[in-house]
């Protein structure tokens, strides 16, 4: 395939009147690298389609990436595509070992992308058909997708971590400060700062980007909570959004003392050392922010030293937090405020609470239900 060069031609179209299509169908038009510039300008197009819908930027930024990531797994046009490429393609993710719901977001963004170019009101079946004899088609149909089997599709590994395994991780990330820091090594500050992400993961039920995004200035006291100090509440900016949406906010208030401690330590004393230049609260050496792939990556390396199940991600540290809250006795309306779900069976999905709180709840049903009436 060849690249787009920027021509002029390319340049005088984009600022001509009508639709995208409508501009390659200008009488006399003839165009130059006609594949790629027709395929320019369909995601051009596409991309306004979606602009109209009022959907999020990143959303729209993220379907564009899927639609050029099939068309470089394709080495084709989308004139071109066949229900074979959608296959293959599926076989690839599949055995990169991606998740069902990932895989089935992937498809859904280029099946959109194939019924824009498949619908004639946009005009693309004439363009193609002028300049390359042939027309899009709606590739992706239900026998060569994935489809919906249920409400949840996470990993099964992503469960709660034990109090125990909960405990020996926390452990770990302490003793490698310990560990750096005595060799003389510098990297003894990245290493209380990641112990200290973590700590906040799991204290206050945050996912990897909304932890990689959070800002020193989110922090905020809490009237109900004084003993927590200016760090009795968390704003988190960049929730999980629903489809189309902007990041969903929510305000996480603090349930654990020691975590609060924590952050202070990590806030006034240690992070000042990397002199950073902005607010971010987990500042690199480069003073760029902590990535969500990096969250991930150090996770493992904790999760493998101590040997913790392979099948663990940071993830699991908001499953624990949800779980040890319910143990300790929390309202499950609370937890489900807290972690920022719509839905209280979202909520009960995360959790795998221990026998006893079960037995413990199931006791306290019992003693209600059979009181013995003292009206009569």
């Amino acid at each position: 395939m060849r690249g787009a060069d920027g021509s002029e031609q390319e340049r005088s179209l984009r600022v001509g009147q009508g639709s995208p299509a409508a501009r390659l169908l200008t009488p006399g038009v003839a165009l130059f690298a006609a594949e790629e510039t027709v395929l320019a300008a369909m995601l051009e197009g596409w991309e306004i389609q979606q602009r109209s819908r009022m959907l999020s930027g990143l959303t729209i930024e993220r379907r564009l990436l899927t639609v050029r990531r099939f068309v470089s797994f394709t080495n084709d046009y989308p004139w071109r595509w066949t229900p074979g490429d959608v296959e293959a393609w599926t076989a690839e993710m599949v055995s990169a070992d991606m998740a069902d719901s990932t895989v089935r977001n992937y498809q859904m963004a280029v099946s959109l992308f194939c019924g824009y170019l498949s619908d004639p009101r946009y005009q693309w079946h004439e363009v193609c058909e002028r300049h390359f004899g042939e027309a899009p088609v709606q590739v992706f149909h239900e026998w060569n997708t994935v489809i919906h089997r249920g409400d949840y599709e996470g990993r099964p590994g992503n469960r709660p971590l034990s109090r125990d395994e909960l405990q020996a991780f926390f452990d770990y990330c302490d003793q490698r400060v310990s560990q750096v820091q005595s060799t003389g090594r510098k990297g003894w500050l990245a290493a209380f700062r990641d112990a200290t992400l973590f700590k906040t993961i799991y204290a206050w039920g945050l996912r990897r980007r909304e932890a990689s995004k959070l800002d020193t200035v989110d922090w905020s006291g809490n009237a109900a909570a004084v003993e927590f100090g200016r760090y009795g509440a968390l704003a988190v900016r960049y929730g999980k959004a629903l489809r189309g949406s902007p990041p969903r906010r929510r305000t996480v208030l603090t349930t654990m003392g020691w975590a609060a401690e924590a952050v202070a330590e990590w806030t006034e004393e240690l992070r000042p050392l990397y002199e950073p230049t902005g607010t971010a609260l987990w500042p690199t050496e480069r003073r760029a922010r902590v990535s969500a792939d990096a969250i991930s990556r150090r996770f493992s390396e904790y999760r493998d030293a101590i040997g913790l199940d392979r099948n663990l991600g940071p993830h699991c540290l908001r499953h624990s937090y949800a779980t040890h809250l319910l143990e300790d006795g929390f309202d499950h309306l609370f937890v489900q405020q807290q972690l920022g779900h719509s839905w209280g069976s979202t909520t009960a999905i995360y959790t795998t609470v221990g026998a006893d709180y079960k037995n413990k709840a199931l006791r306290r049903a019992l003693d209600r239900a059979f009181q013995p009436d003292t009206d009569q």
